[in-house]
């Protein structure tokens, strides 16, 4: 979870969007002037004032700014952001629905790590946020509700995806041909969305807006500056910029058209369930093999409680590593001693072990043995273990990566698509009126 990145990356933009807004100038007033918060929008039992939108609008005129892009018309970046809050409100009150309730302990947790993170400390950090304008408890209350629109997200959409073997492998089969000459892709997309239970006049509207998009695109309109004022995906403000995206992990609707695109071509619109796509594809690069180290382990656990403690389970392990050293065998050790059963009845073998599958503190110490060492006993959240390395190869592990990276794009794709119908249907279902101009 990479709490608060967002926010963090927005800091030094929103202090820039200040300066860029407002300059150095101090204002003298005679008498205090209370402004009147302009009611926005109603959202079911909530409201979207003036305040919060504008404060919204400074940090992505900042960003934008601070990107180099042209600004969009006000209206426009009224607009989308507006969606964006509506959105938000209706995300924190489903979240209350749902009994999801973040503690401060959390949130402070994730204020730590942001803080260290940046190489400050926490007051350090407190006093970067509030020299810069920005009060440490409106921060704190960002990352609260930062927090807990993602436990919503698990909670109603990612605790009920399930990626299968089947899908792995048919994902795999279905990308062999693209993945040894194209790994990654970087798209732009454009989304006009349709309402969940679209009539066939709103979805033939949608598509003639989506072709005529597709027409002026490949005429030579910018598609930037389309996707800012058009489009209704979440990257709109952003010129629908998706990044740098790995083949195994373009969303389904995408892999079958890029593969087969050439830089700076348009698609056609693509129908899904929430309207209609238009990507383009900006670059791709190629592929490589995964060749990595591997290691071949056996060790012996000793668990910790309330009969054996720290010392105890250290010092058996030093006898044992004394009685290995004198010739007893490591096998027969392990199935009489350890207490990790699945290894011990077969002799402490971990088989081959590829870095970052096993615990880091196991990593560290297996990289400082040559074969046929030990280790000195060391402790881990489990236990603690004595530890062998036998040997040590060159693997090449792309179809183990492949699969992986299969299973997470399969579960991405599933999540964003179960999400993007999850927040329409929040949509679909909230009262919302906007008062916004001639919204």
């Amino acid at each position: 979870m990479t709490i608060g990145k967002t926010l963090l990356n927005n800091l030094g933009a929103l202090l820039l969007g200040v300066a860029l807004l407002y300059g150095p100038a101090t204002f003298a007033l005679s008498q205090p002037i209370e402004p009147v918060d302009e009611i926005i929008a109603v959202v079911d039992d909530d409201i979207v004032v003036r305040s919060e939108l504008d404060s919204e609008i400074m940090k992505i005129v900042a960003q934008l700014r601070q990107q180099g892009q042209r600004l969009p018309p006000q209206a426009i970046i009224e607009k989308q952001v507006l969606g964006r809050l509506i959105l938000k409100k209706l995300q924190l009150a489903a979240a209350a629905r749902a009994g999801i309730n973040v503690s401060e302990d959390i949130v402070a947790q994730a204020i730590n790590n942001i803080a260290r993170n940046n190489k400050l400390s926490l007051s350090e950090f407190r006093r970067t946020l509030e020299e810069g304008g920005i009060s440490f408890r409106s921060f704190r209350q960002n990352i609260k509700e930062e927090i807990t629109l993602q436990q919503l997200l698990d909670q109603e959409v990612r605790r009920r995806i399930r990626v299968t073997d089947q899908e792995v492998e048919t994902y795999i089969a279905r990308q062999a041909g693209s993945l040894g000459e194209r790994s990654a892709y970087q798209l732009q997309h454009i989304l006009i969305a349709t309402p969940e239970a679209a009539s066939p006049e709103q979805m033939e509207s949608a598509r003639r807006q989506a072709e005529s998009l597709v027409e002026s695109l490949r005429a030579g309109a910018d598609f930037t500056d389309v996707a800012i004022t058009k489009s209704d995906g979440r990257q709109a403000l952003e010129g629908g910029d998706l990044g740098w995206r790995p083949a195994n992990q373009l969303p389904t609707i995408f892999v079958d058209l890029v593969i087969n695109m050439e830089r700076g071509e348009i698609s056609d619109p693509i129908r899904t369930a929430s309207g209609y796509h238009i990507i383009k594809l900006n670059d791709y690069q190629g592929g490589e093999r995964n060749i990595v180290t591997q290691s071949h382990v056996r060790h012996i656990l000793i668990s910790t409680n309330e009969v054996t403690s720290n010392k105890d389970a250290r010092t058996r392990l030093e006898q044992l590593r004394l009685r290995i050293q004198g010739g007893d065998d490591f096998s027969a050790l392990a199935r009489s001693h350890s207490d990790d059963k699945s290894s011990a009845i077969k002799g402490g073998d971990l088989g081959w072990v590829t870095p970052g599958a096993l615990l880091p503190r196991f990593d560290e110490e297996i990289a400082k043995l040559a074969p046929g060492e030990l280790t000195q006993p060391f402790r881990t959240d489990f236990g603690w273990h004595l530890a062998q390395l036998l040997e040590r190869r060159e693997h090449d592990s792309t179809s183990e990566v492949q699969k992986a990276e299969a299973r997470k794009a399969i579960s991405t794709r599933k999540t964003s698509e179960e999400g993007e119908l999850y927040l329409r249907r929040l949509k679909d279902e909230a009262f919302i009126d906007i008062r916004l101009g001639d919204s």
